[in-house]
């Protein structure tokens, strides 16, 4: 029986690739070059067995994509003032946003830490990002909880239901949402102490952290587009 090729990627590849991502975008100089650089990520995505995530951000950003050229095409002065700086804000996050979340749904905890472990990181910031990568997931299985529990009641927890009825619904969301939030945090705290995270000690785990071929390709594709579009931002603008 043959074993299936799993290509898998160091987390401090994925978050290497993560800050580069960010200057990529913060320098990008049109909707067309973005529109490449997200499909770069979707295939990024595919690689990582992400296809629907990979289909859904292409769409989503073709979508924007449309909006955005159809409103300075056709656009009156009044919708081009009203929606251009909100349409730019998304192109400058979007591809980080969906960098970022294949990044979480890709990487597990136990992945993260021995990746900062090997890389020889500190605590200080390993420790925070790992209770954010936690975290997040938790607070998203208790909003479904949340959600739930207010369509039994009736309640909707659609904007719709929040314009119908904003003091029931705030009540019924944010109310929970804290006490619940609050209750994950003392209990990853105490996780995170029971497993020794405060231990001086070197960490241990079952975990095999290695630095493969596809690593280094992934690096260098980022570090080129990367200097490339510095070098078109510097010399060509």
């Amino acid at each position: 029986m043959k074993k299936k090729s799993n290509l898998h990627f160091n987390p401090c590849t994925k978050i290497v690739l993560l800050f580069l991502c960010i200057v990529i975008s913060s320098l990008l100089p049109s909707i067309e070059y973005e529109l490449i650089f997200v499909s770069i990520i979707a295939l990024f995505s595919v690689i990582n067995k992400k296809i629907k995530f990979a289909c859904g951000g292409i769409l989503i950003y073709l979508v924007v994509f449309i909006v955005s050229v159809l409103t300075v095409k056709y656009g009156s002065n009044t919708v081009r003032s009203l929606l251009m700086p909100f349409l730019g804000l998304v192109h400058k996050v979007y591809p980080v946003c969906m960098l970022s979340t294949l990044i979480l749904s890709t990487t597990k905890v136990g992945e993260f830490l021995s990746a900062m472990s090997y890389a020889r990181i500190s605590k200080k910031i390993t420790i925070p990002l790992a209770v954010m990568l936690r975290y997040i997931p938790t607070v998203r299985e208790d909003w479904m909880y949340i959600k739930d529990s207010m369509c039994l009641r009736g309640i909707s927890p659609s904007f719709f239901g929040f314009i119908k009825n904003p003091a029931l619904t705030i009540e019924c969301i944010y109310s929970p949402m804290i006490i619940m939030a609050s209750k994950a945090a003392d209990e990853l705290t105490i996780a995170s102490i029971t497993r020794g995270i405060e231990s001086p000690k070197k960490r241990t785990s079952i975990i095999e952290i290695r630095f493969d071929i596809q690593d280094v390709i992934a690096l260098i594709i980022g570090v080129v587009i990367t200097a490339f579009i510095i070098y078109r931002s510097i010399f060509y603008d």
